[in-house]
């Protein structure tokens, strides 16, 4: 079926109101999460097929998610639906105000290819939720879950509600074209840029999940092996290919050598360092990321790991070490299993060279000291995080999930993403049986007087 048919008829199907009925928002979500939970052996295999990944990890980190996002919308839409009351106040006596939380409509969600079924299926959720049709547009570059997702959602759904559109650039491109109620997009800041012109021709509202550099700190009166443990799990997840692991490390200097050993302890325990692909480490997603990230690995500063075997697309869990912010490692995200430690002796200084660079995605703080947590959290901008802990505030759907500046626009998970695909329509509710006449002409300094202590 064309774009521009699938387009066309999805306008017609929001335009009928049938989604904007609750009941059958969470009808649609249960059938969803039933269709998911049938086809999960066809969804491990294809994702095995593009990244190697075993079934252990698909779950956490990307099924688990879906599930517990479409849960949490079941739960919570008939509420969330609501109207709800606010104050009116004396000026518009008597009467009553309240805000009607209303879909978008037709919705364009286009996926990352790096948690390809979890960064396309949670916004679609949460769309859905809020009472939208959706088309999803997954990326191309893990090809066996993009044909997966598309043969789950399109054999099961009317393409008027709820479609998978493949392709790559060209379909991205066409499909840009339309004029959307909301395009959703996760991705690279450069592709980002793309999208959000193309929505400022139609004046389409966007949400950008990007990325950035995130900085993880880790302080001198540390728990060196937690944080060692936490960090190396958090970084090598999904081989480092993902956009709120932690960049790269900021470590006071006076414990650098043994949180280096530490480091490199945990890595030994949990990853093979050889040119294995094995259930708990992926491949790198193809050839063209493979040689960006082997060439960011310069061999002279390798402290751990640096093994590549390009027909495997296998890089080994690597730390590099005497790295400074003008090393090429540092001048874009990674995205990728390489990571370089910086050490400091002054935190302000540290500090400062953060805030000289784009405002990250996400920033995580290593530290048993409150004052300087909070001077952390106080003093660098960045979309959310975590004190003691990395990537798993994603776990918590209370916590908003976004970027800002250059990292993102706007944020989704539970409440968030419900917030994100509605227009919050606000009412003020005027009976007919009074009308105070201070407003209307002829005016007097005596109405201006009541005027002014009715609105201040």
């Amino acid at each position: 079926m064309k774009i521009q048919e699938i387009y066309t008829k999805q306008q017609a199907f929001f335009n009928s109101n049938i989604t904007k009925d609750v009941s059958f928002r969470i009808e649609q979500l249960k059938k969803f999460k039933k269709l998911l939970k049938e086809n999960e052996d066809l969804l491990y295999k294809a994702i095995y097929e593009d990244f190697g990944k075993s079934e252990f990890e698909t779950y956490m980190s990307e099924l688990s998610l879906i599930y517990h996002e479409i849960n949490i919308f079941v739960k919570n839409i008939k509420k969330w639906s609501k109207r709800k009351k606010v104050a009116t106040g004396f000026a518009n006596f008597p009467a009553k105000s309240y805000i009607i939380p209303e879909p978008l409509g037709t919705t364009l969600i286009i996926g990352a290819w790096n948690y390809p079924y979890q960064l396309l299926l949670v916004p679609a959720i949460s769309s859905i939720a809020a009472g939208n049709t959706v088309i999803l547009k997954p990326s191309e570059l893990p090809a066996k879950t993009s044909e997966t997702m598309a043969k789950i959602i399109n054999d099961n759904f009317p393409s008027d509600y709820f479609c998978v559109v493949e392709g790559g650039a060209k379909e991205t491109t066409e499909i840009l074209e339309y004029r959307f109620d909301k395009i959703f997009f996760t991705g690279s800041i450069p592709v980002g840029k793309i999208i959000y012109k193309a929505a400022a021709k139609h004046l389409t509202p966007v949400t950008l999940e990007l990325g950035g550099k995130s900085p993880t700190f880790v302080l001198a009166d540390t728990d060196i092996k937690m944080t060692a443990k936490r960090i190396v799990w958090a970084k090598f997840l999904n081989a480092g290919q993902t956009c709120v692991a932690p960049d790269y490390i900021l470590v006071d200097k006076s414990i650098e050598e043994i949180f280096l050993k530490a480091l490199k302890s945990e890595i030994e325990e949990h990853y093979k360092n050889s040119e294995e692909i094995d259930e708990n480490y992926l491949r790198i997603i193809n050839m063209n990321n493979f040689d960006r990230l082997s060439k960011l690995i310069d061999s002279d500063k390798i402290y751990f790991g640096g093994n590549c075997d390009r027909a495997k697309r296998f890089i080994s869990p690597t730390i590099l070490q005497d790295i400074s912010f003008q090393d090429e490692i540092m001048k874009d995200e990674i995205f990728g299993p390489i990571l370089p430690v910086l050490s400091f002796s002054d935190l302000d200084q540290a500090i400062k060279m953060v805030k000289e660079r784009a405002k990250p995605l996400a920033c995580y703080i290593y530290s048993n000291n409150r004052q300087t947590i909070d001077k952390l959290l106080k003093e660098i901008s960045f979309g959310g995080g975590a004190v003691n802990d990395s990537l798993m505030q994603l776990s918590n759907s209370n916590l908003p999930f976004g970027g800002v500046g250059l990292s993102g626009i706007g944020s989704y998970h539970g409440k968030s993403g419900f917030d994100t695909f509605s227009h919050n329509k606000s009412i003020l509710d005027k009976p007919f049986w009074f009308e105070a006449n201070f407003k209307y002409a002829p005016y007097s300094k005596y109405k201006l007087k009541i005027i002014k202590w009715l609105l201040e």
